[in-house]
């Protein structure tokens, strides 16, 4: 395994309202960055709150100020283009390859990752609140409004992933953050309001519920068998082989065995490691070819282009996370070319799933598609 090193941001600059504008850029490109003079309000009084389910045990963002959230802008007004004067959008630059920065309305606000802030113990006893603490980001993957990701060729996609990889070691070592997220919302049938190609990181400073159930998950299976359980579902997979849409010499994608959703992959490095920091260079190239490939295949299926999430699970090196194991899943709520599948009461009120396909054939359409296009 070669030496591992995380690439920090070429340039930083500041915005008209104290956040800090990250790029990342190719070889021989400079975004040129020029003065953001946009009349933004002050940040210092921006909050959020979490509050704690006590029937469940889940922490719930309550963030109002996302109420005022850019939505739907036209194509000439979208705040993640290039602003070479500086005066409309969130980048105010000439060009860019990769762009981070603070998100202007974050679900979690509060602190703003403040050093003293202590996640309050969980009680059914009485109603339990914080300030928000945490941060939320936005990573534009291209300059390039009607880009996407698969568009991208493989030096600007490694690029993205080299940028999730900066701003989950800078997050992980935050004071208060339990969990870095990154991920993906594409389409209006997702409900994206910005068209131009990005995705968000979040650091959360408790563990999602997902993550929490899968860690509770894997703890059983090491006290019953002494072996981490997505090694295990890993084996398996590749064994049975039924459900493997691609696989190389450092990754796995396939369809989970009980997917919840009508298109839905999960990729897996065949080493296993907490988050996207751990990978040495051959496996970020292999992750970033097989990640282009799932997408390219998604647009594939149907006559316009899937609509999708993609979801980084990551770990921190916290003994509560010690059996996780870094994965993308990638899911899509189209189950045809003209029907969406809706969560409705079985769905969102008792987070029972209920597929109309079964796992195994749309493995093997997404197999049939790769082999036909070339994905």
């Amino acid at each position: 395994m070669s030496d591992i090193t995380i690439r920090p941001a070429d340039t930083v600059t500041p915005l008209a309202d104290g956040r800090d504008l990250l790029f990342f850029s190719l070889p021989g490109h400079d975004p040129r960055p020029v003065t953001d003079l946009r009349p933004l309000p002050a940040r210092d009084g921006l909050q959020s709150e979490i509050r704690l389910d006590r029937a469940t045990g889940h922490w719930v963002a309550i963030a109002a100020l996302r109420q005022d959230r850019t939505y739907k802008p036209p194509a000439d007004q979208c705040p993640l283009c290039p602003s070479p004067t500086g005066t409309d959008s969130e980048v105010p630059a000439h060009d860019y390859d990769v762009a981070v920065f603070e998100n202007r309305f974050p679900s979690l606000s509060g602190a703003r990752i403040d050093s003293t802030f202590a996640l309050p113990a969980e009680t059914t006893e009485s109603p339990v609140s914080a300030v928000g603490h945490g941060r939320c980001e936005v990573i534009c993957f291209s300059s390039d409004h009607q880009a996407s990701f698969a568009s991208l060729d493989h030096a600007h996609a490694r690029l993205v992933v080299d940028a999730w990889r900066s701003r989950t070691a800078a997050l992980s070592a935050s004071p208060g953050v339990a969990e870095v997220f990154c991920f993906e919302n594409r389409g209006e049938d997702i409900g994206v309001t910005l068209t131009h190609p990005h995705g968000q990181i979040y650091a959360y400073p408790y563990l999602t519920p997902r993550t929490r159930s899968m860690l509770d998950q894997a703890a059983r299976h090491r006290t019953a068998h002494d072996r981490n359980l997505f090694d295990d579902i890993l084996a398996t997979e590749i064994a049975d082989g039924a459900r493997i849409v691609s696989r190389s010499e450092h990754m796995t994608a396939f369809v989970p065995f009980a997917a919840r959703w009508p298109v839905e992959v999960h990729i897996y490095p065949h080493r296993r490691v907490r988050d996207l920091t751990e990978l040495d260079d051959a496996e970020l190239d292999s992750l970033t070819d097989t990640y282009l490939q799932i997408l390219r295949t998604f647009d594939a299926l149907y006559p316009t282009p899937l609509p999708y999430i993609a979801a980084v699970h990551q770990y921190s090196s916290d003994p509560e996370q010690a059996e996780g194991y870094l994965h993308i899943e990638l899911m899509s709520v189209r189950r045809s070319a003209t029907k969406l599948k809706f969560l409705a009461g079985s769905e969102s009120a008792m987070d029972a799933f209920i597929t109309d396909v079964t796992p195994e054939s749309v493995a093997r359409r997404l197999r049939d598609l790769i082999a036909e296009v070339g994905a």
